[in-house]
């Protein structure tokens, strides 16, 4: 990567009602300004899963201008110019993502989808709690990393391993 200072990343879901949103939220807080996050999905289910509403308000984020958003509109010629792309669910991973003009940097950071968890209400904000933290460890180390002075083939394994963590 070059020496500037400022990313943008993009976090996929086919449905961007829960992982994504909230991958999208820890990482605008935790990037302290260096990030900008975006969220979308390859079929957006169009609202936000109420878990993950929950999830979010209960460690105070604001998610009155939450979205679920299709990602082609980060696939046009006017999107932000994305420098990262990090694809949440195995469906998502498997699929044929749109050309990215900026040609990000891509990694797999794939994690149980806790809106597929069925049961009790606890039994889901508990899925969605689980979700949460490991999405914020995993972000903690990404924003972490000395990323304009690694080259990008060892950032390229270094995300990779983020995703496996």
């Amino acid at each position: 990567m070059n020496e500037q200072t400022h990313y943008n990343v993009l976090f996929l879901c086919t449905g961007n009602s829960a992982r994504s949103i909230m991958a999208e939220c820890i990482l605008n807080r935790a990037g302290r300004g260096r990030f900008t996050a975006y969220s979308a999905g390859s079929m957006p289910k169009g609202e936000i899963h109420p878990h993950a509403i929950n999830t979010l308000k209960l460690n105070n984020f604001i998610t009155d201008e939450l979205r679920s958003k299709d990602w082609d509109e980060f696939a046009q010629p006017d999107s932000p110019k994305l420098d990262f792309v990090f694809t949440l669910c195995d469906s998502a991973a498997a699929e044929t993502c749109p050309v990215w003009p900026s040609q990000p940097m891509t990694a797999h950071w794939g994690l149980p989808d806790p809106a597929a968890v069925e049961g009790t209400d606890p039994h889901k904000a508990i899925a969605f709690a689980r979700a949460f933290g490991m999405l914020t460890n995993r972000i903690e180390i990404f924003v972490s990393l000395p990323i304009s002075s690694l080259d990008n083939l060892t950032l390229k394994a270094r995300l990779q391993d983020i995703g496996k963590a």
